[in-house]
């Protein structure tokens, strides 16, 4: 976002002090997309994970990446940020 941009280039000439430059990074940051049970297991079939592993991965129980896939649980909003990253970013980012 070119607001985003201008603001961050504002701190960094010192027109901005750190406490406004935290209010427009929390506007600044993308909405984190929901994830149906069918993005979930279309994110760990692109990554060819098991869930067990997909399950690691994010640091949460077997179990629960079975529910996800399965519609009978959501991803809370930690979870959310962790599949997005993944989506966004790769495995990578979270290894």
């Amino acid at each position: 976002m070119k607001r985003c941009k201008t603001a961050s280039d504002l701190h960094r000439l010192g027109f901005i002090d750190k406490r406004k430059m935290r209010k427009f990074d929390v506007l600044c940051l993308d909405p984190v997309p929901e994830y149906d049970s069918a993005k979930i297991r279309a994110l760990r079939d692109h990554l060819q994970l098991s869930q067990a592993v997909f399950a690691a991965v994010l640091n949460t129980s077997l179990s629960t990446v079975r529910k996800w896939g399965i519609g009978e649980k959501h991803p809370g909003s930690p979870s959310l940020e962790l599949l997005s990253l993944v989506e966004r970013k790769g495995l990578e980012a979270v290894l």
